[in-house]
């Protein structure tokens, strides 16, 4: 194979808020931190265990701005982009690097709203009774005969 791929692909939650750096040129930049874990058991110890691993995200613009507006800590978010490895030299001057997820798609799976709205209690619904009708139950037996 000739060519080369750098994709990445994670599912996970949110670390902390998006956090917002904005240029004078119009643009900006998106940052937060996505949690991934793994969880399996011990064979030896029979103890569940599992490792979380922490990838900086990294969006750009109008995908930074989305994420900002609707995504918030402990959301669960698909992303998909490529690492990227920035270098720079610290106040010492030593060689510090850093991986990034610079993302290119992005799909929200579950925001915290819709976490809170699903744990509020729902009001009970009466429940509706079924009448044993002939002609319902004919017409059931004919919904049997579908050819798939």
């Amino acid at each position: 194979m000739a060519g080369t791929l750098n994709k990445v692909m994670l599912i996970g939650h949110l670390g902390d808020e998006v956090k917002m750096h904005y240029f004078e040129g119009g643009g900006c930049v998106g940052r937060f931190p996505l949690a991934t874990n793994e969880t399996y058991t011990n064979k030896t110890t029979n103890e569940r265990v599992t490792n979380v691993e922490w990838h900086n995200i990294v969006l750009r613009n109008k995908a930074a701005e989305i994420c900002e507006k609707y995504l918030t800590k402990g959301d669960k978010v698909y992303i998909e982009g490529r690492i990227k490895t920035r270098k720079w030299q610290d106040e010492s001057g030593n060689d510090r690097y850093s991986t990034e997820i610079q993302a290119s798609e992005f799909t929200f799976l579950t925001t915290k709203k819709d976490s809170q709205a699903a744990a509020a209690p729902q009001p009970a619904e009466p429940q509706k009774q079924v009448e044993n009708n002939t002609e319902q139950a004919g017409k059931a037996a004919s919904d049997d005969d579908l050819p798939f």
